[in-house]
């Protein structure tokens, strides 16, 4: 069954970007009205599509660019099959410099002068132009949930789905839900019962951190709280701390190069869990070099999210993704995401090429209310918009262990690990 973002996913993200600096301001609706907004590309033309992507962010220059490169894999490769009834699709893409500013620049010219049908894989760490993309009525495909926009507005929808209304008012009256899946997982099937957080004295992550206890404390678990300062955190001290009271998982609420060092401080004072738990966004193959400082705490790495394995070449589609990715220097969850993304709106796309490939007719597709899967890349996605959140609900997910030599490796099938979780208000 499908579920809205996960809070844990979505709000890490999220925490990214408030721990970076500043993104800028944005620009006002007035700048953009007016504008001729044409919805069909008809004929043999290319089919155009945007892709707006972070690229040059306040937080490094690869953060965000795996869904874009996992997109335009895919759409290399469709055009090399013959594209969409024949046609080719045209990507264009736009750097948004992780600004709000650049943000709207690039929705602005994509939009109102590339015309594109529709945005692929967004991945913008201040998408201050999603109420434009949404008044435009460009649908917005398999985008990466970093702030609250595809739980807000029509038109726009993320990778891992909303039952929100998207009536321009972030999810329920300005909050949303996530579930305690994860927390439920650990503890259920690895017998897990003490936790500790690990956070920055800084706003931003002491609410992730919060938001991450609150949730553990409703599935059982004694909570261990360790706060580090953020310009000279003694991560060490936490480390031995958190080994002394007994925690058989680590969550944290630190940036990369910060859980860097909580794993290498935790190898030194010999502390062992069952597992160090991460997100989507780290579920990379660059962990070996990541983590070298730290051999017991990257074997004990652990990373849960929405879609397959990109390890799993067992299931043809991620052989597909991997095959058409061999090049790549390194390989991630958040490419595969993007190659979903991609085969999303081709397979929208293919079902309008009778009548047009139009903006509308993609975002009929994208409303038709059944669950997507691209191929079975991603639990099942859909579009809903409930009066009032759900209380509980189903919800699976995928979980895979990093272990050297091999890589991340699946634990058990995301399709069936799945269980009955409250969902949890949070404000975004």
């Amino acid at each position: 069954m499908s579920r809205p973002a996960p809070a844990a996913e979505g709000l890490a993200l999220a925490l990214l970007l408030l721990l970076g600096t500043a993104c800028g301001s944005r620009l006002p609706e007035s700048d953009f009205e007016n504008r001729s907004t044409p919805t069909r590309q008809g004929g043999t033309a290319p089919i155009r599509v945007g892709i707006v992507t972070s690229a040059t962010s306040p937080v490094g220059g690869s953060a965000f660019t795996g869904p874009r490169d996992g997109a335009k894999a895919y759409f290399d490769r469709l055009n090399a099959r013959g594209g969409i009834a024949g046609r080719r699709v045209e990507v264009r893409l736009c750097d948004d410099g992780g600004s709000g500013v650049g943000n709207n620049e690039c929705v602005h010219r994509l939009i109102d002068e590339d015309k594109v049908v529709a945005l692929v894989a967004t991945t913008a760490l201040d998408y201050a132009g999603a109420s434009r993309v949404s008044h435009a009525g460009v649908p917005d495909i398999g985008g990466q949930p970093i702030g609250p926009a595809y739980d807000t507005y029509p038109h726009l929808y993320g990778i891992y789905g909303s039952l929100a209304p998207r009536d321009g008012t972030p999810g329920w009256g300005g909050k949303l839900y996530g579930g305690t899946e994860v927390y439920r997982y650990f503890k259920r099937v690895h017998g897990a019962r003490t936790a500790a957080v690990v956070s920055y004295n800084q706003s931003a992550s002491a609410a992730y951190a919060r938001l991450v206890t609150q949730g553990l404390k409703a599935e059982g678990y004694q909570v261990v709280t360790e706060q580090v300062d953020f310009a000279l955190p003694n991560f060490r001290a936490a480390a031995a701390d958190l080994k002394d009271r007994g925690a058989d998982l680590v969550f944290d609420a630190v940036d990369t190069h910060g859980n860097a060092q909580l794993c290498k401080a935790m190898d030194d004072v010999d502390a062992e869990v069952i597992a160090k738990v991460t997100n989507v966004q780290n579920w990379t193959s660059t962990v070996a070099e990541d983590y070298k400082d730290s051999p017991r705490c990257r074997n004990a790495l652990w990373a849960t999210g929405s879609s397959r394995d990109y390890e799993d070449t067992a299931n043809p589609a991620v052989r597909e993704f991997r095959d058409a990715t061999k090049g790549f220097g390194s390989h991630s969850q958040w490419q595969l995401e993007g190659w979903a993304a991609a085969r999303w709106f081709a397979d929208a796309a293919k079902s309008c090429t009778a009548a047009g490939v139009t903006r509308a007719c993609v975002d009929a597709f994208m409303n038709r209310g059944e669950p997507y899967t691209a191929g079975g890349l991603l639990l099942p996605v859909t579009y809903e918009r409930l009066a009032e959140p759900p209380t509980t609900r189903r919800a699976c997910l995928s979980v895979a262990r990093w272990k050297d030599g091999r890589g991340w490796v699946s634990q058990g099938d995301m399709n069936s690990t799945c269980f009955q979780v409250p969902q949890l208000s949070y404000r975004p």
